[in-house]
């Protein structure tokens, strides 16, 4: 409590490529991205592709696929659009 009310933080939230768009589960991530923006603290929001390149390691007992390159990177260019 201390820290944020003194200084800006850098605060990040991961978004996974598996679909073109995100879904309701992402919006809580945002939020809270968006809150800390608010409050005057700096937001990262990360999209990566090690999970879409790798499928998904938790544990489900189906996993998710390997997705090829183009796939992630139009995954990726969806999510950025809705993101920014």
């Amino acid at each position: 409590e201390q820290v944020s009310s003194k200084e800006s933080l850098m605060v990040y939230c991961g978004f996974d490529p598996t679909a073109e768009s995100l879904h309701l589960g992402n919006l809580l991530g945002i939020i809270v991205l968006s809150w800390f923006q608010r409050c005057g603290h700096t937001p990262v929001a990360l999209l990566g592709g090690a999970t879409g390149r790798i499928g998904d390691p938790s544990g489900k007992s189906a996993e998710r696929p390997v997705m090829d390159e183009d796939t992630i990177e139009r995954n990726v260019k969806g999510i950025e659009k809705t993101l920014r």
